[in-house]
């Protein structure tokens, strides 16, 4: 009687991990599918492409990077550049805008300052977000950085989407909560809530189809962001 226990115990184990490895095996190649497959297959029709839109890549994060001002657009109306960072620079020419967990982004200025449990809350549970806008003088080259050009039309739809991102106060202000991790960089209130499935880089894709550019099918990664990136210009 004891060793039939034994037995079917030891089936009961088999099945459950055989199953536990499907699980595994099944979300992993989903996962790969969604990274690897595009959301457009050449699709370029767009006309007067003659905006920049550029993405970095931190290798955690991805931003978008858009000129301070264009014909299109003048980031000078909407925020005031001497107030982004702690060097109250207002000579920029660039402007990076990230989104992310408030807790996480605040608190992890690159992957040696990994806590666990911040990094659990922030993948679990739905938490609060946060804006993290920086000022360059011109595109860095000390990240990974992509750019594609796009049309009015479909920048100024991006432009809009960042704005609405942001969390505005009673007078309809941006409200910076924090320095960033450089003199050039602030942190600001953010609307919408962070977890695993809305990260910093599904924000990025979100807004890159604002724009009519290429994104994964799955974009919470940001080398599947830099790997799909086009625009749909000819």
């Amino acid at each position: 009687m004891k060793g039939t226990n034994n037995s079917r115990g030891r089936r009961l184990l088999y099945r459950c991990s055989y199953y536990l490895f499907g699980f595994v095996l099944s979300s992993l190649t989903l996962l790969a599918l969604g990274v690897l497959i595009p959301r457009k297959w050449n699709n370029y029709s767009q006309h007067g492409c003659n905006l920049n839109i550029c993405i970095s890549n931190t290798g955690i994060h991805s931003n978008i990077i858009v000129p301070i001002k264009n014909d299109a657009f003048n980031w000078k109306e909407y925020i005031s550049l001497d107030k982004i960072g702690k060097d109250t620079n207002n000579s920029y020419n660039y402007l990076s805008f990230g989104w992310g967990d408030r807790d996480f982004y605040m608190s992890t200025p690159n992957v040696a300052d990994f806590k666990l449990s911040t990094t659990f809350k922030a993948l679990f549970l739905p938490t609060p977000s946060v804006m993290y806008v920086k000022g360059y003088q011109s595109i860095p080259n000390e990240l990974e950085v992509k750019c594609i050009k796009v049309n009015q039309t479909d920048y100024l739809q991006l432009m809009q989407f960042i704005q609405a991102s942001f969390q505005l106060n009673a007078q309809n202000q941006k409200v910076r909560i924090g320095d960033g991790h450089t003199d050039n960089a602030g942190f600001y209130a953010a609307k919408g809530s962070y977890s695993i499935l809305r990260n910093c880089n599904s924000w990025t894709g979100e807004g890159l189809r604002k724009a009519n550019a290429n994104t994964p099918l799955w974009d919470g990664l940001s080398f599947a962001i830099m790997l799909h990136l086009r625009s749909g210009c000819r």
